[in-house]
């Protein structure tokens, strides 16, 4: 009896296992090793699956499990608002259908076209049932609506309706997702024991809780829904754009927690009103929300900037008063490997993405089955009150002194609503940055990337690892826990996770020795660091434009001033690259400075009497130590500055080549999407040819950063026609152009764009063919002339084959174009004036 008691209790063991501060998501049927247990090592936990071909009545036994909800399997006692019955859909689509908000829009979408056919002459006034025919119209119109929102509703609402589908769907997908990430998923015990708490009050208050990860891939969402399932919390639902609303994995998703949106809204009234009126009615109702801050999936490894949608909607149901308050969440899921980044770098290199259909979902989900990705890290931060965000924010803009007479308490008004938006999504991300955890792969890959010279042993790498994890650390980092295991072992693990694919090693030497075999997709687990050490990097950049001179210590040396000015500009440059501490430059610089001299990276000079820093250079045992940590920093943000530069270089090729350099010459205006693909093109010559020495500059996210941050500085105009057909198109801005030479319309390598370029260039990585920037001023600017050239000729070609066919004309404004562009410059100097920052 004792024996049989002893066998159940094994082969019961909990799936949420608690060791040390990790619980680890162990697979159903999972049996704990005792010994293991003793020695505090983690347990290879697809080791005793049950498979049906091995272990069929054992597999049985965990299906039989979770379709007769056994234990917490049943998921009924869910802290939360109540779902997964049968009438959720249709009671929740009563509700956002009978919206005063959406009403009321119906209503003036009604009004209005009712007097468009009345000014076209449709319903006529002189008609003595005149006011019979308008209001039937009226209702015809209103019921029309009325339809068209219902079947809109229908198609996005997620549909929580039966829990025998969602314990079905737990059990195939904890299966499948297990199978590759072999080692589970981990979180810590103490964020997850403090969540459920947050869970228990705000179900209490009716109050949703907001989920905002991070999103690297499409393991994110299924992980998060996985942990609320088996932590017991009522599942979020998942904000999701409508390309993922496919046959069959759409309606499956759908009603595992999906609810799908549209990727652009355009200037369809209703549908951005029902959009509203659904996140009412889930934060009024307390249901708990996910949503993306990031928007789409970050293809380079690093956080993105903040995309604003949903949070606008969410910031405007509490602004408004529809709703008292919810809770924000922010959290990170980090990966030892992430499954797509081998298609994240065909679409970086410029092959579009493909639409997602059932077929390669079918296809690529079998082959990634097969894979070892190792485990999966999710980090809850500490969650906040939005409306204590909201609260304390407008009490700090009214304490700010401002340029122009706003109320900053007047939460209806544009400035302050944006100000709000654009602080509260910022401060999601560095609370994201806050609670991630550096996985291996990460450590290994950010070592391979900032080390000079082909390969690195095994005890170098070891010894470089160990630095990375306490430089990791001593920056209030965190480093995946891995219980005892030697640093060697977890090496050895991440380089198996990794694969011969990315990282190879040359057998048969001293000792073995690695090197980086694809450095692009490596560069995806490198920036997984890079947020750590940003403020080092620019320091070490700005530092580089006096060291890249050579000679003594001396001339190597910057006074503070010219690092200070330097490290602004490339702040100010990379700022929708990276998140800063929000203590501002001063602050920043200073604790940076002093943290470098307490390693030993660099010395400072300071004045005698004030004992304020006056120069800045390399120390002499860093010098000693062959400039290693001080490399490592300049490594790191290297092929970011290469990227800007390569972005500013590309645009010379946008000046109207002579013969098209008149009157006329500001009509042509070339697409963004072909002006991207062209800087691309420039990029992947100059690096083969020796200009360039980073191939990951020429990614196209990178450039895309770049191009948006020289069009918020008023170096490009970017005009975005209200005709679908007419794809967004750029211009340099008139006083950016350089000159041409009038004898040969060759460029001239000067003037305000060309010292931009140079600013930028004077902390690139130094180069055998760059050290006097001769081949810049003259190879490098005759080809991006040449390829700049034949854009402007396919835009004249394209533009008079549009007029023959009597189609659209992309190359010049309309009327209407033009009046846009004129209100977007003039907003565009207002907001730079209002945000008063540092400016390029």
């Amino acid at each position: 009896m004792a024996d049989d008691q002893e066998d159940s209790s094994r082969q019961s063991a909990p799936d949420l296992r608690i060791l040390g501060d990790e619980i680890t998501l162990q697979p159903s049927g999972y049996i704990e090793n005792a010994q293991a247990t003793k020695e505090g090592k983690e347990e290879a936990l697809m080791k005793n699956m049950a498979r049906f071909r091995s272990e069929p009545l054992q597999f049985l036994r965990e299906v039989s499990l979770y379709v007769s909800g056994t234990g917490w399997r049943a998921y009924d006692d869910v802290i939360g608002q109540p779902i997964f019955y049968s009438g959720f859909s249709e009671h929740i689509k009563t509700q956002v259908m009978s919206a005063s908000l959406l009403q009321a829009k119906i209503s003036q979408l009604a009004d209005m076209r009712v007097e468009v056919e009345i000014k076209e002459g449709l319903l006529n006034k002189d008609d003595k049932d005149f006011l019979m025919k308008r209001a039937q119209r009226r209702g015809v119109l209103v019921q029309s609506l009325q339809d068209v929102a219902e079947n809109m509703t229908d198609n996005m609402i997620c549909k929580f309706e039966s829990k025998a589908f969602i314990r079905g769907a737990y059990y195939v997908v904890t299966q499948l997702l297990l199978r590759a990430y072999h080692q589970g998923i981990h979180v810590s015990s103490e964020e997850v024991l403090r969540l459920r708490k947050v869970a228990e009050e705000a179900a209490r208050k009716k109050q949703s809780i907001i989920f905002l990860p991070c999103h690297r891939s499409h393991v994110d969402y299924v992980s998060l829904q996985l942990l609320c399932y088996r932590l017991g919390l009522a599942l979020p639902i998942v904000v999701a754009g409508d390309n993922l609303n496919f046959p069959v994995v759409g309606s499956f998703l759908q009603h595992a927690g999906a609810m799908y949106i549209r990727r652009s809204f355009g200037d369809d009234q209703l549908y951005t009103t029902l959009v509203q009126a659904y996140i009412d009615v889930l934060l009024q109702g307390g249901y708990n929300l996910e949503c993306f801050i990031e928007g789409g999936r970050s293809r380079t490894g690093k956080l993105l900037p903040p995309k604003f949608g949903i949070l606008s909607f969410v910031l405007d149901s509490l602004l408004s008063g529809r709703v008292e308050d919810a809770v924000i969440c922010p959290v990170s899921t980090q990966y030892d490997k992430v499954v797509e980044t081998e298609g994240y770098v065909t679409e970086l290199l410029g092959v579009p993405k493909k639409k997602e259909n059932l077929a390669d979902f079918l296809s690529g989900g079998s082959s990634v089955l097969s894979l070892r990705l190792g485990r999966v890290d999710v980090r809850f931060h500490e969650p906040w009150s939005l409306r204590g965000f909201v609260d304390e924010q407008i009490k700090r803009l009214s304490k700010v002194p401002s340029s122009i007479n706003i109320n900053s308490k007047d939460t209806q008004n544009a400035v302050v609503r944006q100000k709000l938006l654009r602080t509260l999504g910022y401060k999601v991300l560095a609370d994201i940055n806050d609670v991630s955890v550096v996985m291996p792969t990460a450590l290994i890959g950010t070592v391979l990337l900032t080390l000079r010279g082909r390969g690195v042993g095994r005890t170098e790498l070891i010894r470089r690892v160990e630095w990375l994890t306490d430089r990791v650390r001593a920056k209030g980092g965190r480093v995946a826990h891995f219980g005892n295991a030697p640093l060697s072992d977890v090496i050895e693990r991440g380089l198996d996770v990794l694969g011969k694919d990315l990282v190879g090693v040359v057998a048969g030497l001293a000792e073995p020795t690695y090197y980086a075999v694809d450095r692009f997709q490596l560069s995806f687990y490198r920036n997984m660091t890079i947020h750590l050490f940003i403020s080092e990097a620019l320091v070490a950049a700005a530092l580089y434009t006096r060291v890249k001179r050579g000679g003594g210590p001396s001339i190597q040396d910057i006074p503070y001033k010219d690092l200070h000015d330097q490290v602004l500009f490339l702040s100010s440059l990379f700022r929708g690259e990276f998140i800063y501490s929000g203590k501002g430059l001063l602050v920043n610089l200073e604790k940076t400075l002093l943290g470098l001299e307490a390693d030993n990276v660099i010395h400072l000079e300071r004045d005698e009497q004030t004992g304020e820093i006056t120069k800045v250079g390399l120390s002499d045992a860093e010098r000693a130590a062959g400039r290693e940590n001080y490399d490592f920093y300049c490594f790191l943000i290297w092929p970011f500055i290469e990227a800007s530069w390569l972005a500013a270089v590309s645009l010379m090729g946008l000046v109207p080549p002579v013969g098209q350099d008149s009157k006329d010459a500001d009509d042509i205006w070339i697409r963004v999407s072909r002006a991207h693909e062209s800087a691309q093109l420039l990029g992947k010559t100059l690096y083969h040819q020796g200009d360039l020495s980073y191939f990951e500059a020429v990614n196209k996210e990178t450039l895309k950063n770049s191009y948006n941050r020289f069009e918020e500085e008023g170096i490009i105009q970017v005009v975005k026609s209200k005709d679908t057909k007419i794809p967004p198109r750029l211009r340099v801005a008139p006083e950016w152009r350089p000159r041409r030479d009038p004898e040969t319309g060759n460029l001239i390598a000067s003037g305000r764009l060309w010292d931009f370029t140079e600013k930028i260039a004077s902390s690139r990585r130094e180069g055998k063919n760059r050290r006097d920037g001769a081949t810049v001023s003259t190879r490098v600017v005759m080809l991006t002339d040449e390829l700049g050239r034949k854009l402007f000729e396919e835009a004249v070609k394209a533009d008079q084959e549009g007029a023959k066919k009597g189609g659209s004309v992309s190359a010049r404004l309309s009327r209407e174009d033009e009046l846009a562009l004129k209100r977007n410059v003039k907003e565009k100097k207002r907001r730079r004036t209002l945000e008063n920052r540092a400016h390029l």
